[in-house]
């Protein structure tokens, strides 16, 4: 497996770390009752914390599905080469850094690593335009 698919393949663990992340704070938040039944009614407010591991785990799902389908263009047309290594590995990284320093409320910094993972994203498609 290439060290693209590689990077993919963890960037898919982070995806459901950052599912399951906020469902746990927001099933503290709620409780198990209002979580298992209809939901039919207004839910409170998530959590500051919760709040924001929504909003990156959102933020990741944005740009997650260019990633995977620039990773498998890359693989397929056999363009794999230090451009797509590094750059399959900037985006990697920069999501993992983002989420704490989204759940920390660090700014500047963690839009520095947005920013990062899009520069890995047009590193990846660099080689296939």
């Amino acid at each position: 497996m290439s060290f693209e698919l590689t990077m993919l393949a963890w960037t898919l663990v982070l995806a459901l770390v950052q599912v399951l992340l906020p469902a746990l704070l927001r099933n503290r938040e709620t409780g198990i009752k209002f979580n298992t039944g209809p939901r039919d009614g207004p839910a409170p407010p998530p959590g500051k914390l919760t709040g924001r591991l929504m909003r990156a785990q959102t933020n990741l799902f944005e740009t997650l599905p260019v990633f995977a389908v620039a990773v498998l263009i890359v693989h397929v047309a056999g363009r794999e080469n230090a451009l797509t290594h590094y750059g399959a590995l900037a985006y990697f990284v920069a999501r993992v850094v983002y989420v704490p320093l989204y759940a920390a409320g660090v700014p500047f910094l963690r839009s520095l690593m947005w920013l990062v993972s899009i520069v890995g994203i047009v590193q990846m498609l660099v080689p296939i335009i």
